[in-house]
Formats: structure tokens, C-alpha cells, sequence
């Protein structure tokens, strides 16, 4: 498969992940969180299918498309694991995160994602929901959506 290819077997499966993960957090209270905003496009869909929930987005450096830039009162600019410690002390509950950090070297993002895990942890609500493109600790690995190759995107509940 072409890289190429890879990127539509993404995208689709990140749609399709991100629908199936908005209805099931329906009667979870909770914000949104996207962990690596990048151009902005998944935080974009995001705003559009959870109109009606907060939606902090973390990064390293704000590099999105102009119409897809979080408020700048829902953007935290920074290291990760100091972003999500701030979030827990100020007392923020996650009824889903969209996790997106890497570089797309497997080694590297799963040694970064098991490191994440024990921050993201706190803050997740009970039943709360994260989707991941690489594999996480401390949470319960449930089934996503059929559409999406369960090799592709992972799926979890706090």
C-alpha cells in the first residue's frame, strides 16, 4: 500500500471513528480533547459534530489551516504531559480524546503514547472515550465502528 493510500485509509478511518465516538459520549458529561492539533482538520470536525462541547486542543505550536484555529482560551501550547497536568488541576473531566501525537515512526509514537497515557488517565470521565493511532495503557480496548480495520485506529474506554 502507498503511503498515499495509507492517508485515504486514514482519513476515512478518522471520520468514521470520530462519528461513531460523537454519538457514543452522548450521555457522558465531559469536554473534548484533540492531542495534536496539526492543520486543524480533525479539531474542525470535531467542533462540527460536538457543537455543544468544549473542545481543548494541546500542541507544540499552532500550525492549522486559518479556518480551523481553536479559540485561543481552548488552546494549550506546549509540552504535552505539562498541558494535560494543567488541565487535571484545574479540574477538566474528558468524555473523549482524540489522541494524534507522533512523528509516524511506530517505536518512537508508541513509546510516546504509553508515556501519555498516565496523564490522560485523570482526566478521563467514567465511561469516556479515546481514539488513538497508536496503542494505549490503562484503558479498557473496546470495538470501534466496522468501518474502521481495528489495526488502524484503536479504540478505548476509561
Amino acid at each position: 500500500m502507498s503511503r498515499l493510500e495509507s492517508m485515504r485509509r486514514r482519513l476515512s478511518a478518522q471520520i468514521d471513528g470520530l462519528n461513531w465516538a460523537a454519538n457514543q459520549i452522548a450521555d457522558i458529561k465531559g469536554d473534548v480533547l484533540e492531542l495534536g492539533l496539526g492543520n486543524g482538520r480533525t479539531f474542525d470536525h470535531l467542533r462540527q459534530q460536538l457543537p455543544d462541547r468544549r473542545i481543548w486542543v494541546i500542541d507544540r505550536e499552532m500550525n492549522a489551516h486559518p479556518s480551523c484555529v481553536p479559540p485561543r482560551s481552548d488552546f494549550l501550547q506546549g509540552d504535552a504531559a505539562e498541558m494535560l497536568q494543567q488541565l487535571a488541576r484545574a479540574g477538566v473531566r474528558l468524555a473523549l480524546v482524540h489522541y494524534e501525537l507522533g512523528i509516524g515512526v511506530a517505536d518512537h509514537d508508541t513509546a510516546l503514547s504509553t508515556k501519555m497515557s498516565q496523564h490522560i488517565a485523570p482526566l478521563m470521565a467514567p465511561g469516556g472515550l479515546i481514539i488513538s493511532q497508536d496503542p494505549m495503557e490503562g484503558f479498557d480496548p473496546i470495538k470501534g465502528p466496522d468501518s474502521v480495520d481495528a489495526k488502524r485506529y484503536l479504540f478505548y474506554r476509561a
